[in-house]
């Protein structure tokens, strides 16, 4: 027996595991680990920003518009930031949810146009419609990286004191919005948003 085997045969038993059952745990764990990673939702991955401040930004409008989104304006109510582009198949699927939104008042949903040409993005806004309260052209993706944005669409629940409580990776549908956004727009309106904020339940 060769000293390296010497010295695994003497860990193995010192942790009570039998030499032979070590590749096997081993490879338990393994498959335990992979089958956890298959039941979670890619779209709801921990943000490090969840309870933390909205980065600090200011944005131009995006062409033909004539509000863009700052982080100053990320306060004294609950808000949504979506970010989106017009290349963005999924962005479109989402944005009748928006307009939804827009219609009921229900609450303003702040716009980042994610490395878009001008040009594009408003032809994209006049031709869908517009939802959103003030809309920024984020050129260079920037804000988006201080955002901790993935990829796009995203949106961005945000409490009246300017704190991230929620992010939500993927298009927003209506099932989202039912059982997601609206009962957590409604809890932080009630007063959660601190709570719900500091335990980084939201993801």
């Amino acid at each position: 027996m060769t000293k390296n085997q010497i010295e695994r045969l003497h860990t193995a038993r010192l942790v009570g595991v039998p030499v032979f059952l070590a590749p096997l745990l081993l490879f338990a764990g393994v498959v335990v680990f992979l089958a956890i990673g298959l039941t979670l939702d890619p779209r709801e991955v921990p943000s490090p920003l969840i309870g933390k401040p909205v980065p600090d930004f200011a944005l131009p409008p995006v062409e033909g518009r004539a509000l863009g989104p700052a982080s100053r304006d990320l306060t004294r109510e609950v808000s949504l930031v979506n970010v989106f582009a017009s290349w963005c198949v999924a962005c479109k699927e989402e944005h009748p949810v928006f307009l939804q939104l827009q219609r009921e008042g229900f609450v303003p949903v702040h716009g980042l146009n994610h490395k878009d040409r001008p040009e594009d993005a408003a032809r994209w806004l006049d031709t869908l419609g517009d939802p959103y309260t003030r809309t920024g052209a984020d050129l260079d993706g920037r804000v988006a990286i201080d955002w901790g944005v993935y990829g796009v669409p995203e949106t961005f629940v945000v409490d009246r004191d300017g704190r991230i409580a929620y992010k939500f990776i993927g298009p927003i549908t209506s099932d989202v919005l039912e059982q997601k956004l609206r009962p957590l727009i409604a809890k932080l309106r009630a007063g959660g948003a601190a709570a719900e904020s500091r335990r980084g339940g939201s993801q």
